[in-house]
């Protein structure tokens, strides 16, 4: 395992590293088991604990914010030098990593998650596979069902181009230093067809109603019920979070072909 003592972590950069070797071992046949010989791009490596398990792929780039890091990285681990970036993972532009669809994977910071989902989703068409360690709850709400209280909006666009599934908890135990909240590794994998709705409007339809989450859809959407075949569905009279995604999309497709 990669030795860090002269490194002070960095706070607001969620800086919080694993430092189990079972749990390491766990991630790492994950990844292999669900990216099936694709690139790997590991985003915020930091001490490089997960780093020296990927560097056995033909193909594995690193991408770490920190320079403290990057510097220990390539010390660490010189076989990699060429492919250790200094980079803000959300502000690169994805393509410039790989020159083809490549997983990517890493134990993420918890004060950027949702950015790094999204960040994915909006360049879908290069990454078919995420594998990574997420703050328990984030993971669980990207991998919910409906009728939970997990089930919300980043849940729904997450999965409307993305397979997810929940694979494990990690303790904070695990962690040097343990952060306050449980972790959990989970999967997002492209689905091979999307679904036939407008994004665009499906993003807007679904902000509105999550947003308003205690409201029935009758009240959250209603600037959307402007006619009386609309007004008379009865999914209106269910909370956003009771609706399937299916049931989602259908609504989205008729509203949009009555608005």
């Amino acid at each position: 395992m990669a030795k860090h003592k002269h490194i002070h972590l960095n706070k607001s950069l969620g800086q919080h590293f694993l430092k189990d070797d079972y749990v390491l071992t766990q991630i790492y046949e994950s990844i292999l088991e669900n990216t099936q010989g694709l690139p790997l791009l590991e985003v915020g490596p930091g001490a490089g604990a997960l780093s020296g398990y990927l560097q056995e792929q033909k193909k594995c780039k690193l991408v770490e914010f920190d320079s403290r890091w990057v510097k220990h990285l390539k010390e660490e681990y010189p076989d990699l030098q060429d492919e250790i970036i200094q980079a803000d993972f959300l502000q690169a532009s994805l393509k410039e990593f790989f020159d083809e669809p490549f997983a990517v994977v890493g134990n993420f910071p918890y004060n950027i998650s949702s950015q790094i989902v999204f960040k994915i989703i909006d360049n879908k068409e290069t990454v078919p596979v995420m594998l990574g360690m997420f703050q328990k709850e984030m993971a669980r709400r990207i991998c919910a069902k409906e009728g939970s209280k997990e089930f919300g909006i980043i849940t729904v666009l997450t999965q409307l181009f993305y397979e997810t599934t929940y694979l494990f908890d990690v303790p904070r135990e695990a962690f040097n230093p343990p952060p306050k909240v449980m972790s959990g590794v989970m999967v997002m994998k492209r689905r091979k067809t999307d679904f036939a709705v407008n994004p665009v409007f499906f993003k807007t339809m679904v902000k509105l109603a999550f947003n308003q989450r205690r409201k029935t859809l009758r009240n959250s959407l209603k600037q959307y019920i402007n006619n009386d075949e609309v007004k008379a569905l009865e999914v209106f009279n269910l909370r956003p979070e009771q609706v399937t995604l299916d049931g989602l999309i259908n609504l989205a497709n008729i509203l949009e072909l009555y608005n």
